[in-house]
Formats: C-alpha cells, sequence, structure tokens
C-alpha cells in the first residue's frame, strides 16, 4: 500500500475510484481501513460516481504509532490535514462513524479550506459512551507504562497486532519517553471525562461555529449508549448547516452486533456491516448539494 510521512510517521492510504469528487472514509475506534464492513460502503460510494480514500490513521493498522496533540483525536485531524497536503487533494468530503465522525468533525473545525461536505453517524457522546472510550483506549496502556515503563507496551495484545502489521512499530513504542507517555496519556484520558459545554470528548462546542459545510447527520440509534440519539441531536443544534435522518440500519444495530461479538459471532455480524446500507442516504445528498 502506498504511504507517506506526516510529522515523523508513516501513514499508509489507499484511493478507490479514477474519477469524481474525493470522499475521505474514516472508521471508529482504533480500527484499520481494513475493519469488516468499511470496504463495502467505500466501493458502493465509488460505483455512485466518487473517488474514496481509505487510511490507516496514526495508532490503526499498518500506519506507525504516534502520541502527540491534545487528543488522539486533535493527532489525527493534523496527520489527515497532512496526508492530503502531501497528495494536493484539494479540498474532499470527510465521511465517518464513531470516532472517524469526531475525527472528521474536529478536521472540519481545524482546518475549514479543506472540506467541501461532511458526513457524520454514530456520533460518541454521553457519559457511558466517553467513559467507555477512555477505559478501553487509554487507561490500559497508562496503567501498564506506569508499572513497566514503555518497554511493557509491545507486551499489550493492542499493540502487539500494530506490530504485526508494521514491525517498525515495535522499537517506536520501546523508543517513547515513559514520563511523557503518561503526561501524554493523562491529558489524552481527561478530554474523556465529560465537561459541560463539550457535547463531543475534549472539543468545546463554540468550535462547532466552524462548521460551515454542509452536512449531513445521521442519529443514533434510539437506545444506543455508545452513540447516543441525544448527542447526535445535539450535534444537529450546533452546526447551522446540518441535515438530520434517521438511521438507514435497524434502531438496534449496534446493540446486536455488540451482542453477537460477546457471543463469539462476530464472523456473522461485524459492527460496521450495517454502514453500507448508508450509501444511498449519503449519495442522495451529496447529489442534491
Amino acid at each position: 500500500m502506498p504511504a507517506v510521512t506526516v510529522n515523523g510517521g508513516k501513514v499508509v492510504y489507499e484511493i478507490l475510484g479514477g474519477s469524481g469528487d474525493l470522499i475521505v472514509l474514516t472508521p471508529g475506534g482504533r480500527y484499520s481501513k481494513e475493519i469488516p464492513g468499511l470496504r463495502p460502503l467505500a466501493e458502493a460510494l465509488v460505483a455512485g460516481g466518487y473517488r474514496v480514500l481509505l487510511w490507516d490513521r496514526p495508532n490503526c493498522g499498518a500506519s506507525d504509532v504516534q502520541f502527540y496533540g491534545q487528543t488522539e483525536s486533535h493527532m489525527r485531524a493534523e496527520t489527515l490535514h497532512g496526508l492530503l497536503t502531501v497528495l494536493g487533494t484539494g479540498p474532499v468530503i470527510l465521511a465517518g462513524g464513531s470516532g472517524g465522525a469526531r475525527d472528521s468533525m474536529l478536521t472540519t473545525m481545524l482546518y475549514p479550506e479543506l472540506v467541501t461536505d461532511l458526513v457524520l453517524w454514530n456520533i460518541v457522546g454521553g457519559v457511558y459512551g466517553t467513559f467507555n472510550l477512555g477505559a478501553y483506549y487509554v487507561l490500559p496502556s497508562l496503567q501498564t507504562v506506569r508499572a513497566l515503563g514503555t518497554e511493557g507496551l509491545p507486551r499489550m495484545k493492542e499493540w502487539q497486532e500494530l506490530i504485526a502489521a508494521n514491525p517498525d512499530n515495535e522499537q517506536r513504542l520501546r523508543a517513547l519517553d515513559s514520563d511523557e507517555f503518561v503526561k501524554l496519556s493523562l491529558r489524552w484520558l481527561n478530554a474523556y471525562v465529560p465537561k459541560p459545554g463539550q457535547t463531543i470528548p475534549g472539543v468545546d462546542d463554540e468550535m462547532f461555529e466552524r462548521i460551515r459545510v454542509p452536512t449531513l447527520i445521521i442519529r443514533g440509534g434510539a437506545n444506543d449508549l455508545d452513540h447516543p440519539k441525544r448527542t447526535s441531536l445535539e450535534v444537529h443544534c450546533l452546526i447551522e448547516a446540518s441535515t438530520l435522518i434517521d438511521p438507514p440500519w435497524p434502531e438496534d444495530a449496534w446493540e446486536r452486533a455488540l451482542e453477537d461479538r460477546a457471543r463469539g459471532r462476530a464472523k456473522q455480524y461485524n459492527m460496521f456491516d450495517t454502514w453500507v446500507l448508508a450509501a444511498p442516504e449519503i449519495l442522495k445528498f451529496l447529489g442534491d448539494r
């Protein structure tokens, strides 16, 4: 896969399609661009006349691990800015779900000149959703480094998977300064503590004033604690040029996917398998602009 270097780290990417406006499609969590369910959506968008850029963000897939910035999403936004600048793409459409929605919103806030349209779904928010992110993505590594130093990071399953995808990551992890890693992790963890005036983690609500592009929001499911319906409605209120629609998948799609994964049925129903159902709504939104 092609790669470019941004802020001292390799970023792996892929562009699907031969012509049309470019959509940057970003998944959630620390999942790679190969997470099941993402490529079918990308291919449906290509069939609709667009090019699609898939990328492994720092700490995802085959890209290099990196640790800097106010939050992990701030780092990803800066990385995407660097990637698109090196590629010389010009303004693009940003589309993302879950953590990818947050990354896309923040990129639009910080680099509005890069974005023509914004598409968001599965927006994380609420006490449960934000605490869950901090507990899953920050605390385990923070606790390991406090006990063992950064030499302990390559022992962790999460980082072992990234080392398998990119062997350079082992030395990059070992080379980190333990004290600096703890400081950064505490800063990233603090972003996931719910605060008044922050509808999405680590981002002040006033930042939403910077989003001036046409925006499509697919609201969260009625009982989805990770991506609350309420958060989607609040983001809709904060983004002036936004359109809110009901999800094109079942209201309980996320809960059923979590249930399947907990019962060991992940190969039957991946958490992102339903995302392809958003393709017609995304294409219609982009076609109507």
